[in-house]
Parts: structure tokens; C-alpha cells; sequence
């Protein structure tokens, strides 16, 4: 190795062995995943999804109907929606819940609609005659990471609500065409990161939720700078990040399924 090259390797070598994650992960490592099925036993479907500390119950319910705006304009198929919240007890200090503010909490809408077009982008609504898939994610302790927590344990729980209508010869045609999970990145101490806790998230200088299908196609790229701007180098890298955790949880589902 020439001289130049071997320092550049020392170099990055001693940077690698100084940056150190609040939890002493390496950059590419995600929390421990795990997936507790049948948490909610009167859901078609549902999954306690933790990510590290974050826990989220994912629930599917299935209804014989669809909603008043495909009626009225005669659209063919079925639909699926979902509603996200944070429990009063999710955060170190005690969240209020919407109700007792007597308006929507514009965050949790935010997601929700997240979690639904992520779904939607993964169904062939058309197989799903007449029926409205509910999905509901309540946080049950929040370190980070709480809507990519949603959807990829919200994947989980559909799945198994559809296999359920399928088995019964309540749907004929199976409409999941993927598998679809998200997973955070960013940059903390000027350094691109998987799968962001709360103290990254909270000091990250960029962060991005990334969801895809488990074919390797983006269903949503969510980017921001907080911070600092970010360059094209950093994206891709941020990208590249991603791409690998969707694929480990994909891998997580499929061994949950088998």
C-alpha cells in the first residue's frame, strides 16, 4: 500500500474507533427488533413492535363496509386507513391526550396519514371488495424511531389480518403485493447514521425516515436539515443506510411468517 493510502486507512481506522453512539452501536447497526405477535386478541391482526425501547402495538380491524366517499363516487375495491397516538405514559413527562385539548394533535395526523399511504402503496385496494382496513398504532414508550415502528410493525399486522380473511374465503385474491418496513437515518456528529434513539434524534443535525417494499422501491423519503444543510454525497450515503436496515427488517418479518 503506498504511504498516502496507508495514512488515509490509519486515518479513518482512529476516526471509526473515536465516534461513539450514545448506545455504542456502530453506524450501520439498528436497535435489537423484535416482534411479539397476537398482542391484541380481538384484532384480525396485531403486533407489539419494539425498536430498542420504542414499543408500538400495530392493530388490524376489518370492516364489511368502506367509507361514504367511495359510495357516493362509486369506487370500485376496498380501503384501509390509519390512526397513530402516543399514550399519556409514552414520554418521560406525561403526554396529554388529544381529546382533553379538544382538538387533533397535528403530529399524530401527520404520521397517520404517513402510515396509511405507506400501506396503500403496498395493497391492490381492487381485491378488497367492500372492506375498510383499520389500522391503529398506539406508542406504548417512545426512544425514537415511533413512526417507523408503525409502519413496519403495521405491515405485520396487516399481514396477518388478510392471511386470516383468506383462510376464511372472505377475500378471494390476497391485495399485498410487498412487504414494506421504514427505518430512520441520520447524521449525528457529522456522521451518517442507522436507525436514530432519542438522544440522536434529538442532537441529529439532519434526520430522514425513509419507507420502502421489501423490492428494494422507495415509498417515501421524509428529509430535513435541522441544522445544517446536507450534501448529495451525505444523502446517498443516508440512502445506502436505509436500504440495508429495510432489508434486515423484511428479513425479520419473513422469519416471523415462516
Amino acid at each position: 500500500m503506498k504511504p498516502d493510502l496507508m495514512e488515509k486507512s490509519v486515518l479513518a481506522e482512529q476516526l471509526d474507533q473515536a465516534f461513539v453512539r450514545p448506545s455504542g452501536r456502530q453506524p450501520d447497526q439498528m436497535r435489537p427488533i423484535s416482534f411479539q405477535l397476537g398482542i391484541a386478541p380481538h384484532a384480525n391482526g396485531s403486533v407489539l413492535c419494539s425498536f430498542g425501547h420504542t414499543q408500538v402495538i400495530c392493530a388490524a380491524m376489518i370492516e364489511d363496509r368502506v367509507p361514504g366517499w367511495m359510495r357516493q363516487q362509486k369506487v370500485e375495491g376496498g380501503w384501509l386507513t390509519a390512526e397513530y397516538s402516543m399514550l399519556p405514559y409514552s414520554t418521560l413527562s406525561r403526554k396529554d391526550r388529544p381529546i382533553s385539548k379538544g382538538k387533533q394533535d397535528g403530529r399524530n395526523i401527520e404520521i397517520q396519514r404517513l402510515i396509511g399511504r405507506s400501506l396503500r402503496a403496498v395493497l391492490d385496494l381492487k381485491k378488497m371488495p367492500d372492506k375498510t382496513l383499520w389500522i391503529d398504532c398506539d406508542v406504548l414508550r417512545a426512544d425514537g424511531g415511533t413512526r417507523t415502528a408503525s409502519i413496519t410493525g403495521a405491515w405485520l399486522a396487516t399481514r396477518i389480518a388478510i392471511s386470516g380473511l383468506l383462510e376464511s374465503g372472505k377475500l378471494k385474491e390476497d391485495p399485498i403485493v410487498d412487504h414494506l418496513a421504514a427505518i430512520s437515518v441520520g447524521v449525528y456528529n457529522d456522521r451518517c447514521v442507522l436507525d436514530l434513539d432519542y438522544p440522536e434524534d434529538r442532537d441529529a443535525t439532519v434526520d430522514a425516515n425513509i419507507v420502502m417494499t421489501g423490492s428494494g422501491q422507495f415509498v417515501e423519503v421524509q428529509s430535513s436539515g435541522e441544522e445544517a444543510t446536507f450534501s448529495r454525497t451525505q444523502l446517498n450515503e443516508l440512502l445506502a443506510l436505509a436500504e440495508k436496515g429495510v432489508y434486515e427488517l423484511v428479513d425479520l418479518q419473513k422469519a416471523q411468517l415462516s
